[in-house]
Formats: C-alpha cells, sequence, structure tokens
C-alpha cells in the first residue's frame, strides 16, 4: 500500500496509491485508515513529503563501504544525529544550494515512518511502530561537516532532507536495493542487508534515547559513492519497491 499527502485546490490530504488514481484517507493514517469514497488521478495532485516528522533521527557511517571511503572505523554503537522538520522537501521539489557552502552531496537511503508513540521498544516489537518506508535524501554540506567536526550545521539547511515519493507499507526493509542517480547517471548503488545496524535495532537503540512520534522519521544511513550536487543538477534516489524520489538542485531561493 502506498500512503501519499498531496495538495488539490489548496487542500493538504492524505489518500492511498493505486495506479495512477489516489483513494483520499480521512484524518492522518497512523492509528486507523479510513477510505472514503473520493478520489483524484495523479496527474491533478502536487505530491508532497508524505509525512510531517517533529524530527528525524538520522544514521551516520551505518553501512561498512560508506565507513571505508571516508576512513572511519565501524561504529560499536549506532551513531545518530538529528535533522530538523524544516528542512523536508517532497519528490520534485528544489534542493536549494546555500550560498555559504562550496560543496553539497546526495546520500541516498532508506527511511522508516513511525506510525505510533514508541519508547523503550523492544527489538522483537520494533515493528509494531512502523507504519512504511521511503526513499531518504540526506543532503548534507559535505565541507561544512569536515570543517565543524559535528554535523547539526551541514545537515540542517532548508530542504536538505527530501523525502518521497509516497509512504509503501508492504516491503521487507532487510534487502532492499538502493541508487542513486544524478542527471541519469548511477552514483550510488547499496542493499539494506549490508545496514550495519538494521532498522529493528535502530528503533530500539534510539527510542531508549528519545521518545518517537508518528510521522518521525529514522534514515537508516547511506552506502559508498556520495558526492557533489551542482545547480541545475537532478539527482534521483530509486529503493527497490518503494519507488524514486526526484529532486532539482538550484542556487535559487
Amino acid at each position: 500500500m502506498k500512503i501519499v499527502r498531496f495538495i488539490v485546490a489548496k487542500q493538504i490530504k492524505y489518500g492511498i496509491l493505486k495506479n495512477n488514481s489516489i483513494q483520499v484517507i480521512k484524518g492522518k493514517p497512523y492509528n486507523q485508515i479510513n477510505l472514503t469514497d473520493e478520489y483524484y488521478s495523479l496527474s491533478r495532485v502536487k505530491l508532497l513529503a508524505p509525512c510531517q516528522p517533529s524530527k528525524i533521527v538520522a544514521l551516520g557511517l551505518n553501512y561498512v563501504s560508506h565507513s571505508a571511503e571516508f576512513n572511519h572505523d565501524i561504529p560499536k554503537s549506532p551513531l545518530i544525529f538529528l535533522k530538523p522538520s524544516t528542512a523536508v522537501i517532497g519528490t520534485e521539489d528544489n534542493i536549494i544550494f546555500p550560498p555559504s557552502s562550496k560543496q553539497v552531496d546526495y546520500e541516498a537511503e532508506l527511511g522508516v515512518v513511525i506510525k505510533k508513540k514508541a519508547r523503550q521498544v523492544a527489538k522483537e516489537k520494533a515493528f509494531e511502530y512502523v507504519l512504511g518506508y521511503v526513499c531518504f535524501n540526506d543532503i548534507t554540506a559535505r565541507d561544512q561537516q569536515q570543517f565543524d567536526g559535528q554535523w547539526t550545521r551541514a545537515k540542517s539547511y532548508d530542504t536538505f532532507a527530501a523525502i518521497g515519493p509516497w509512504i509503501e507499507t508492504d516491503v521487507n526493509p532487510g534487502n532492499l536495493k538502493i541508487e542513486a542517480y544524478l542527471n541519469g547517471l548511477q552514483k550510488q548503488k547499496g542493499n539494506t542487508c549490508d545496514l550495519i545496524f538494521p532498522v529493528a535495532e535502530l528503533i530500539h537503540f534510539i527510542s531508549n534515547i528519545m521518545t518517537l512520534l508518528p510521522g518521525d522519521v529514522i534514515a537508516t544511513g547511506t552506502p559508498s559513492g556520495v558526492g557533489p550536487m551542482k545547480s541545475g543538477d537532478v539527482i534521483e534516489i530509486k529503493i527497490t519497491s518503494i519507488g524514486t524520489l526526484k529532486n532539482y538542485v538550484t542556487s535559487q531561493y
């Protein structure tokens, strides 16, 4: 099931996408999905980021290949950081290249969307708290990340958290191919089977630090192959059984 969030006639709605038709959901999809008799053609609406997280909990160095390309040791426990809700954009939206940075990178990731309040969750119950999965681009001002030593500034600019194109509820997160394409050329290729800390372990670890709320996103980390973008570029994140998240890079605010 593909859950979309969209705008039509200046109204924001949630719905279920089937082929090219959207059946509207009453309210939000977190507690229970209540379908209505209202339908829209996909071509008539503008897709938005499929959720509105209060926070994004992201993972650093969660693939061996990515740790190696930055000459880091493999973490002994999940290395987490936060991205703000104000960084969120959806598919087909613009990524704004900030004038204070000289290098902005793409990072293709699997995102996990939380469906109910999660606090101190046991690993064996972790998937009870998952609504579904999204493509995620953890956009990063790489020069500032290296200069600062900590990651908040580099990860937090407006438009630096691309999420979409929808929430897919029916996939196995343990074996998904992840790819990044820059201007049609493949730059990243990995698989979630290579995650150092898999989804259930991440939910357990994070929920024992902070409470996760409905709509919050866990960005599970990126495989090797990250690299720079420039104004005018098109970046696509593709994940098997989910879809394609497409964004455009611009320097224009």
